[in-house]
């Protein structure tokens, strides 16, 4: 082996040396983090969920006189109609930790249930939205999905059957306001969905 070959050879184990161990001390650093705000979150005593941003379903406004025939819809109907009676609260990219700083450990399992009830919310908002598109009530899907990205929901699919409803039916200008509220999110699909959305309304441009 040549010398120069045997010089790069040593320092490029060495710059592989070197990252490992700076992420490994990345590794322990973050562990040591998050174990420290963990105990310190499991002292933090109950605070009152009065300003939390409950969300309200506007049964009264959604088109569940159509497919009222269909088991699918029923069912997200009856759904929906339990869940009126229930509290929502979209805690989404909020740990567990997070939520016991914020509002203190004998909060969270009141905190998971309302978290759970807007996840079966949103999910069943767009089930329904889905059926209702099938069977060619699309404006009324609109309705369901419109209401969904009000309470900043982070089902992909519902961004994106906006959109591409509003596209096709020359409203294309409308993605503007599913991008910003897609900016907001705090969930793991937010890049993804903003990639989409832009990819739509770039396609839509005159």
């Amino acid at each position: 082996m040549s010398f120069g070959l045997l010089a790069s050879f040593i320092v490029f184990a060495i710059l592989i040396s070197y990252n490992i161990k700076r992420q490994a001390r990345r590794k322990d650093s973050g562990e040591r983090d998050f174990w420290k705000r963990e105990s310190l979150s499991n002292s933090v005593r109950r605070k009152s969920l009065d300003g939390l941003d409950y969300i309200h379903i506007p049964l009264e406004s959604f088109p569940t006189h159509l497919l009222d025939d269909d088991p699918e819809v029923m069912d997200c109907i009856n759904i929906i109609e339990s869940l009126t009676s229930q509290k929502i609260v979209n805690l989404t990219g909020w740990s567990n930790t997070d939520l016991k700083l914020e509002y203190g450990t004998a909060n969270i399992t009141l905190l998971s249930e309302y978290d759970q009830n807007y996840t079966l919310l949103v999910r069943t908002l767009q089930k329904w939205a889905d059926a209702l598109q099938q069977a060619g009530y699309g404006s009324e899907a609109v309705l369901l999905m419109r209401f969904a990205v009000s309470t900043r929901t982070d089902v992909s699919r519902t961004y994106y059957q906006l959109a591409e409803f509003w596209a096709s039916h020359g409203e294309a200008f409308r993605i503007e306001e599913l991008i910003r509220t897609a900016e907001s999110l705090q969930s793991s699909n937010r890049e993804a969905i903003l990639r989409h959305l832009k990819q739509l309304r770039e396609n839509a441009a005159p």
